[in-house]
């Protein structure tokens, strides 16, 4: 059996990275007493994975993680043990048994939700969002270990919405093709003709399946 388990990360752990919160998470796992599943071999761990990385900086409000069980337990007993054993900023919401021919989170994700909100020079920056919306194409620049490449992130922006001072927008997530929000805010200033992006407060609200479902229900 698996456990697919949706969590939170607020306020200032959300500058944890990637490898320390699933480190974090698995010393959680074991001071709560749980029946996880541990590797074979000298240095058995716990078989833990999360659907995507939380860039570092970014809240999470609803993220995903499979935990393989060594034993059934109930959702509600999990979610009441894990949370005993986690800080305040990191909560355990809510918890799913799945059989272990479950397809893992990763591999069914598409895309995620975000609420970006600037701090400053917010009118600036939100006028820019239509006129985004309505191009074709923005190619964007990446360094990376072969060098500067410009990707199309038009395609991979699947929705955005202004409301209430902030930007709600829908971005690929995928194997295939990912647009991340640092390179959306980066598009909105070159539009907006802002020489430096200004400070956001970026939130990872939820995780998408392709048919933009709510990933836990996948």
């Amino acid at each position: 059996m698996k456990m697919w388990v949706v969590f939170s990360v607020r306020d200032r752990l959300k500058y944890i990275g990637h490898l320390d919160l699933m480190r974090f998470m698995q010393r959680a796992l074991r001071r709560a007493g749980l029946p996880v599943r541990y590797s074979q071999g000298f240095n058995p761990h716990i078989l833990l994975s999360f659907a995507a990385p939380l860039p570092v900086g970014t809240e999470g409000l609803r993220e995903v993680m499979e935990v393989p069980l060594s034993e059934a337990i109930a959702p509600a007993a999990f979610v009441e043990q894990l949370n005993a054993a986690l800080p305040p900023l990191i909560r355990c919401q809510i918890a799913r048994l799945v059989e272990d021919s479950q397809t893992a989170p990763m591999a069914v994700l598409a895309a995620a939700q975000f609420q970006i909100t600037p701090l400053e020079q917010a009118d600036v920056l939100l006028a820019a969002v239509p006129v985004l919306a309505e191009r074709e194409q923005y190619l964007s620049t990446r360094k990376g270990k072969r060098g500067i490449s410009h990707v199309d992130i038009r395609p991979l922006i699947y929705n955005m919405v202004v409301r209430d001072n902030a930007l709600y927008a829908t971005l690929a997530l995928h194997p295939s093709g990912t647009c991340k929000p640092a390179q959306l805010i980066a598009a909105l200033c070159e539009i907006a003709g802002l020489e430096e992006a200004p400070a956001c407060a970026v939130v990872r609200t939820a995780l998408l399946t392709q048919t933009f479902a709510p990933l836990e229900q996948a």
